[in-house]
């Protein structure tokens, strides 16, 4: 049963983190916020909600930058149980999948609860004062890409680098739940 993102407390401010990221590197919020802003996204490796959609992400993550927006995803989910996710597996997925944004490992699920992360991928878009202007879906793709969907997280960080709110309504993110450790 897929969980949905619940609604978005808009203005908050983005909480603050420094996480190891499969590049080698550790980044925290600051390092990666650019010009324009920020998106981070709760994702993982297994979900199938995540690659469906995982094309679409990156098309996304590389025409953001060209407008001064960051991204970078974030898996939170409990390895020792879903091992898909463990830290060695996310560096091979971020190699397979030749992530064009840092991928980090939330092993403490700190940073998830902070954000109040519900399931993958789902999206929190900063503007340049790394106030919360979207939390919601990649786009109207499920389990299965939608190659003529609306590209609902670009348009709306495009219109947050202009310096306006988002047009339409802010759909709610659907897939796998977070794995939260007992």
């Amino acid at each position: 049963m897929p969980t949905e993102s619940p609604v978005a407390e808009l203005g908050a401010l983005a909480p603050a983190f420094t996480l190891p990221a499969t590049d080698g590197s550790t980044w925290s919020l600051d390092s990666l916020k650019r010009s324009n802003g920020l998106v981070i996204v709760f994702m993982c490796n297994h979900c199938p909600y995540v690659k469906a959609t995982l094309a679409h992400l990156i098309r996304d993550a590389i025409d953001l930058e060209k407008i001064n927006i960051g991204m970078a995803g974030i898996n939170s989910n409990d390895a020792s149980i879903y091992t898909d996710d463990s830290f060695d597996r996310m560096i091979a997925f971020a190699d397979e999948w030749r992530l064009p944004f840092p991928y980090l490992h939330d092993e403490s699920q700190e940073v998830a609860r902070a954000y109040g992360a519900a399931c993958t991928p789902e999206c929190f878009g900063f503007d340049k004062s790394m106030r919360l202007r979207y939390r919601g879906r990649i786009d109207a793709s499920r389990n299965e890409p939608l190659n003529d969907a609306r590209r609902d997280l670009y348009e709306a960080m495009r219109a947050i680098a202009d310096g306006h709110d988002p047009e339409g309504e802010q759909y709610p993110a659907l897939g796998c739940s977070i794995k939260w450790k007992r």
